[in-house]
């Protein structure tokens, strides 16, 4: 009978440089920290826009928190992620309709992060009834009001969508001439308060 061979040593593993692991983790603590105030500073904004699409609440956060995983999962690649969010947030909403055949109503919301008051009724009723109204307006007009309700401008959202400014402006009077009639309408605006 044979003796058993010992088992053959393995190669030493490479050292690893002390230095180089501190920059490792202070350059993924310094990405963590800037995602984290990007995230908190963007993503009642982003609920917010896809809510003024039309999204209904529930559909809005979940969007919201899908498209920021996405953006995290790709942060250092990002230039301008407060726009690259909006668009993929956008465009995701655009799958999400296309893919539903039935329209919820919201009902009364309940506490979220997103959402910490939700007793203050005359906001909630507020809000439906804004809501109302842009969901009367055409897509195209809706979508321009929703990325002007976050701060972009003309030239922006035309750079986002594809579209000239000049298109971009002129559906975005269309929008808030259709906006105001109807507000004035449900009795929204009193007499001279739209003129503002």
């Amino acid at each position: 009978m044979s003796e058993p061979h010992p088992p053959e040593p393995r190669p030493p593993a490479a050292p690893r440089h002390p230095v180089a692991d501190t920059r490792t983790a202070a350059a993924s603590h310094a990405t963590d920290a800037g995602f984290s105030a990007f995230y908190r500073a963007t993503l009642p904004a982003l609920t917010a826009f896809l809510l003024n699409h039309g999204a209904p609440l529930t559909v809005a956060t979940d969007i919201a928190q899908d498209t920021m995983i996405k953006a995290y999962q790709r942060w250092n690649e990002l230039t301008h992620p407060r726009a690259w969010v909006h668009t993929v947030a956008s465009r995701a909403l655009v799958r999400h309709v296309a893919g539903s055949c039935e329209e919820l109503v919201d009902p009364p919301p309940e506490p979220t992060t997103l959402l910490p008051c939700p007793h203050v009724g005359a906001d909630w009723e507020t809000r439906q009834i804004f809501l109302h109204m842009l969901r009367r307006l055409p897509p195209r007009q809706r979508q321009i009001l929703a990325w002007t309700f976050n701060d972009f401008t003309p030239a922006e959202i035309a750079e986002q969508l594809g579209m000239t400014s000049n298109a971009v402006s002129a559906s975005l009077k269309k929008a808030r001439r259709a906006a105001v009639e109807h507000l004035t309408a449900v009795g929204y605006f009193t007499t001279g308060q739209e003129a503002r």
